[in-house]
């Protein structure tokens, strides 16, 4: 695939087939031991989050206070339950995400919001730093309108900052979309088990103001 078609996203018509397994998880979360695929408990709410390549990704979101698992998967896309090859391949469609699971009453959407925006360069389009291709864009994949207000309003703000600063305009993919499939249990919490691994995030260093 040429570098113009790794930054392309393809007709749906042209997506890898995909399959109906579901990725097999047979480990826990490797920080907290949580079911990676258990139901939202009382209270609490999810967010998923597309920046680049998802093992540093997860790990900025893991250490916040007020969240209570994270798993790394796939969404954006066409093909279902996708491998990591499939996706890279740049046929499927879907970015690298995390899912952010978090307790409200800890921490809010915009705090999250905020660590997203900071995490890396929403500017970059089909990128980020050296990894090319359209796994790599930049998305805020929400649950309800309310919350793709929240995002698009901190998007608008985010890029006056940095319009300021010299960066050109955000392409940050934001919508409504539920779907979400999990990676590999090789990928997810990459960096505990891999303390020195690839992490290919780079900020602008331009904060977000809440």
């Amino acid at each position: 695939m040429s570098w113009q078609e790794k930054i392309s996203m393809l007709s749906d018509d042209k997506a890898l087939p995909g399959r109906s397994i579901e990725m097999p998880l047979t480990e826990g979360h490797a920080l907290t031991g949580e079911n990676l695929r258990g139901p939202l408990g009382e209270g609490l709410a999810k967010i998923v989050f597309g920046l680049g390549c998802f093992w540093g990704a997860e790990k900025k979101f893991w250490e916040l206070d007020g969240v209570t698992l994270t798993a790394v998967g796939y969404a954006g896309g066409v093909t279902e339950n996708p491998t990591y090859e499939e996706v890279c391949s740049g046929f499927t469609g879907h970015t690298e995400v995390v899912k952010v699971v978090f307790q409200p009453s800890q921490i809010t959407l915009s705090d999250l919001l905020k660590v997203f925006w900071e995490a890396h360069d929403p500017t970059q389009g089909m990128r980020q730093g050296n990894d090319i291709g359209t796994q790599y864009r930049s998305a805020i994949y929400v649950d309800s309108d309310a919350e793709q207000e929240i995002a698009m309003r901190s998007l608008a703000a985010y890029q006056s900052s940095l319009g300021k600063a010299g960066f050109g305009p955000i392409t940050t993919e934001i919508k409504i979309n539920d779907i979400f499939f999990y990676a590999e249990q090789y990928h997810q919490q990459y960096l505990i088990k891999i303390p020195n691994g690839y992490c290919g995030l780079s900020s602008t260093g331009i904060s977000f103001e809440i």
